[in-house]
């Protein structure tokens, strides 16, 4: 696989391994997922990252190196790194804050033999809550010697990072001179935000867009509650967001109150994630947003037909399916911005995009507890991991 930043990850190994960067770069099936795990490096913002299962290596890779495995040859009388150390560091790390355990635990293996189903050998090694990685990947047997290539694959994801960082970057300073321009430019901020509403957005971003866009729908809309028929309050609909994006928080995005509605916003159709979203909050109803233009009916007749093919009990089936109390799609989300647009809420769309980007991914002084709360998030709470 060839992408623009395949060029840099030559030039890295030219520079560390002037003789022998070819053979290396062919022949190290290190090297080539992390070149498949880091083609969005040059496709901006909105393109998915992968920084979970690049973290996941980069750990573990910056132990070995710490401890100088890569010149004692030591490393099998390692008792191995701890979890909390790996994944306390992972959340030190550009866009790192939130991720989840799962990368270290399975995803990375689960992936790199899917690239690579004939490999001896699997990424990360883990036992007793313990964890190395797989040193045989680290080096590169050829006539003239083994080469290590831990320190370059170091070098290559840090690049991947501040690739990354720049373009998220760009994408931050784009919102701010929207929020600038005159309201006869509007034309520019409707065709921005239009485009986030899309498949190949990043997940991050697509989840922050949905936030805005539904918050502004639903803020609108009023009930009335009471114990009393004679002695109801009208409140309004508010949507709160329970954490950071990508955060392990038993499926729930969104909160609403005061209806109690839970919100998942995902790109897959994996009925078992659906399902496993379901379980955890123990089949209370959920409503999935999710990164699709199929129509509603599709997705709900493709996930029971999915469902139907992985349980066979239909009473499971059922119970479950009952339990997505709605579907929003992204055509659906168009139109509900489309409506704001013509109400005139795209400012107070955009302000809410840009405060969420900005806690997403750290800008300084966006941690404000009074903003945070104005931006209708509750940061940490619900976020746990597993």
């Amino acid at each position: 696989m060839e992408h623009t930043f395949t060029a840099r990850i030559r030039a890295i190994l030219a520079e560390d391994f002037p003789d022998v960067a070819e053979f290396l770069f062919e022949n190290s099936l290190l090297l080539q997922y992390i070149n498949r795990k880091t083609r969005s490096a040059s496709r901006g913002s909105k393109s998915r990252s992968s920084f979970a299962n690049l973290y996941a290596i980069y750990v573990l890779v910056e132990d070995y190196l710490t401890h100088g495995f890569d010149e004692s040859g030591a490393y099998e009388n390692y008792e191995g790194a701890q979890f909390s150390m790996l994944l306390a560091r992972i959340r030190e790390m550009p866009f790192g804050a939130k991720i989840q355990n799962h990368a270290l635990n399975n995803r990375v293996n689960t992936e790199f033999e899917t690239f690579f189903p004939t490999s001896d050998y699997t990424p990360i090694i883990r036992s007793d809550n313990r964890y190395w990685f797989s040193e045989a990947l680290l080096q590169v047997n050829m006539e003239s010697g083994t080469r290590n290539i831990a320190r370059s694959v170091i070098r290559i994801i840090d690049e991947y990072i501040e690739a990354k960082r720049e373009a998220f970057d760009v994408f931050i300073d784009k919102c701010c001179n929207l929020q600038s321009l005159d309201t006869g430019d509007n034309q520019q901020v409707i065709d921005f935000i239009r485009s986030l509403l899309a498949p190949n957005t990043d997940a991050r971003l697509f989840e922050i867009v949905s936030y805005g866009i539904l918050k502004n729908y639903y803020q609108d809309q009023e009930v009335y509650f009471g114990f009393d028929i004679n002695e109801l309050s009208k409140e309004q609909l508010k949507l709160y967001k329970t954490g950071r994006t990508n955060a392990n928080d038993g499926g729930i995005d969104f909160v609403m109150r005061p209806l109690g509605r839970f919100f998942q916003v995902t790109e897959t159709l994996d009925v078992r994630k659906y399902f496993l979203d379901i379980e955890k909050t123990e089949r209370f109803p959920i409503t999935f947003v999710i990164k699709s233009s199929d129509t509603v009916d599709a997705i709900r007749e493709g996930l029971a037909l999915r469902a139907k093919k992985h349980y066979t009990a239909s009473a499971v089936v059922d119970r479950l399916m009952s339990s997505i109390e709605e579907i929003i799609n992204i055509p659906a989300l168009v139109e509900i911005f489309e409506s704001a647009v013509e109400k005139g809420d795209l400012e107070s769309i955009l302000g809410e995009i840009v405060i969420q980007s900005k806690i997403e991914f750290n800008y300084p002084g966006e941690e404000d507890e009074n903003e945070i709360e104005d931006a209708g998030a509750v940061v940490g709470g619900l976020a746990t991991i597993e």
